[in-house]
């Protein structure tokens, strides 16, 4: 049997380009947000060693917190903001995953800056929110949106694309169960975020019961995070997410 060996980095743009000359198609072309995202991502996935763990949040609770924080009208609380906050006070609890690695040295942080994945036309932006850890949840939740607004109105200033050691990527508004993230160097980590859904799960008396439950995905630089360790971390992010009131203390 002949084996094709497939060399894509072997084929030229012409070469491509002729591959597809009689199939209809629209050509867009490259900007330089996209052509710095590929950039990026390319440049993340060939040298960053990721690993994965996954875990699966019950957020009735959490939920019902966020319903009484904005009947009492003191702002608008996403769900996000609740789980940035929780991610800040894990990040908080297990110190050791606030770092980066450069080639000489991990770099731990003593402020937590938490970068929010931002949706804009024609790419993806992270704004970073500095000192989330110190900051209440009404601060938080202002000053995620209006980033998120000015990275849509295309007024987002580069310093605040800059720094932090973890992101926080959500698709639950997509209807998205769970999903895997790379990582955005030089930072470490970044949880991926699924929707709030209502699944069967196993209650304490080995019933079937039915809670709402969110999926989430830990990404991590393993030069930075081993396994234990981003186990513990994401082992204090599920603790606060199940006993939401940690968040607020």
């Amino acid at each position: 049997m002949t084996q094709i060996k497939w060399h894509y980095d072997w084929i030229s743009t012409e070469s491509i380009i002729a591959q597809y000359a009689n199939t209809p198609h629209e050509v867009v072309p490259v900007d330089t947000m996209r052509k710095t995202i590929a950039r990026r991502l390319l440049e993340s996935k060939q040298t960053v060693p990721h690993f994965y763990l996954v875990a699966h949040c019950r957020v009735d609770a959490l939920l019902e917190l966020r319903r009484q924080i904005n009947a009492a009208d003191v702002g608008k609380v996403s769900v996000n903001d609740l789980v940035v906050k929780a991610v800040a006070a894990a990040l908080r609890e297990v110190p050791e995953a606030n770092a980066i690695w450069t080639p000489d040295a991990t770099r731990r942080f003593s402020s937590v800056d938490i970068a929010v994945a931002v949706s804009v036309d024609g790419g993806l932006l992270t704004p970073v929110v500095r000192g989330v850890d110190r900051m209440p949840l009404s601060e938080l939740s202002a000053t995620v949106r209006d980033l998120a607004d000015r990275a849509r109105a295309g007024r987002i200033k580069q310093h605040e694309l800059e720094g932090g050691s973890f992101s926080v990527s959500n698709l639950g508004m997509y209807g998205i169960s769970e999903f895997s993230a790379i990582l955005n160097p030089p930072q470490a980590g970044i949880l991926a975020v699924g929707v709030a859904e209502k699944r069967p799960v196993v209650g304490a008396d080995d019933t079937i019961e039915v809670a709402t439950m969110m999926t989430v995905t830990l990404s991590a630089d393993h030069r930075v995070l081993d396994g234990a360790l981003a186990a513990q971390w994401l082992a204090a992010f599920v603790a606060r997410i199940e006993n939401p009131l940690q968040i607020l203390l």
